[in-house]
């Protein structure tokens, strides 16, 4: 097997499953991909079947089970484009089909969600609001994928706010998803994050009094940023994974991750990524956080060391609590009943 391949599932296996993907399609699919070329079309090829369940669902009138199909199909296409980085046409047509099958599902999920669309910089940020039942507005949590994570993959973690009342926006920012092709990663997020608030603030469905951020991996690290230069209008935040400085980190990465920020920052080499990935620092920054910070770690992380968790602890500038987790791997995807609750819980009472 390709080492790529190996890397992929050493690294990420959890991830899929703890997302949306079941356990036999995950075995089936790693099963057939023996070359890393081949991974994109084999995760596609699966994903194209579980549309078609959905799609038939819907011309029958089964919309419930057809949201849950499509919404399926989706986190599949996602994982097939997430960090396929070497076939960018290949690459892009697995995300469009992830994002138009979100899109479908989106009215016949149990929370219902809508795409909203904010421009910035010549271009636009794309997110997906969902709402619980109750009155309007809602309190609200904006969530931030990381470097090879989209809005597609979040439902499930989102699903856990939304049964406790929290409305979720979770969007791509510069780098990521759908933004990817036209803006690079940057490691300042002030300006993503004003244009975010405004859109927010205009939104009836939103209460701009209660807007928390969450964010994972790469987002970990930008959810602190958001929380650093948006000051009191933030009322809590939760990292998780996030390095503390992702220069720091650039030796022990794999592969595939390192290729991937090369292309979406626009580096032309290994060694300009590395310069930028640098930029990519609370070192500045997180002393301006004020809003409750909820830290969630694994210590078994092979790509941030848990370290980064305890200095964003330690310099912080307000009410931090930290939940490291013995047996977390990055993103503590394989112990989520051990985080997932808790942070909504946590948000829930902070907002």
């Amino acid at each position: 097997m390709d080492d790529r391949v190996v890397s992929a599932i050493a690294h990420w296996g959890p991830r899929f499953t703890a997302n949306g993907v079941t356990i036999s399609d995950f075995e089936r699919v790693t099963g057939r991909v023996q070359r890393w070329e081949d991974w994109c079309a084999v995760w596609s090829e699966t994903a194209a079947r579980h549309e078609a369940l959905g799609r038939s669902a819907l011309d029958e009138g089964r919309f419930l089970s057809a949201g849950q199909h499509l919404a399926r199909a989706a986190v599949y296409f996602h994982f097939g484009k997430f960090v396929f980085v070497d076939d960018l046409d290949q690459m892009r047509e697995a995300h469009r089909r992830a994002v138009t099958c979100l899109g479908d599902a989106l009215p016949h999920l149990p929370f219902p969600g809508r795409r909203v669309e904010i421009p910035f910089e010549g271009a636009k940020l794309v997110g997906i609001l969902r709402c619980p039942a109750g009155a309007e507005p809602h309190p609200t949590v904006v969530m931030l994928p990381g470097l090879d994570s989209t809005k597609e993959e979040l439902r499930a973690t989102e699903d856990t706010f939304l049964e406790r009342g929290l409305a979720t926006f979770s969007v791509d920012g510069p780098g990521q998803g759908e933004a990817e092709y036209d803006l690079p990663i940057r490691g300042d997020w002030s300006a993503a994050a004003e244009t975010i608030f405004e859109a927010l603030g205009a939104t009836p469905e939103v209460d701009d009094g209660r807007v928390g951020v969450w964010g994972v991996s790469l987002g970990g690290y930008y959810a602190p940023r958001v929380a650093s230069a948006l000051g009191g209008r933030i009322k809590a935040c939760v990292a998780l994974a996030g390095p503390y400085d992702f220069g720091d980190c650039w030796d022990q990465l794999p592969q595939l991750t390192r290729r991937t920020f090369e292309v979406r920052s626009r580096s032309a080499s290994d060694s300009e990524a590395r310069r930028i990935a640098g930029t990519l620092t609370l070192e500045e920054h997180a002393a301006d956080i004020t809003a409750p910070l909820l830290i969630v770690f694994g210590r078994q992380d092979r790509l941030i060391p848990w370290q980064h968790a305890e200095r964003l602890r330690r310099t912080a500038g307000g009410e931090v609590e930290m939940l490291m987790l013995e047996d977390g791997n990055h993103g503590c995807a394989n112990v989520t009943p051990w985080h997932r609750p808790y942070t909504a819980d946590w948000l829930a009472a902070a907002l």
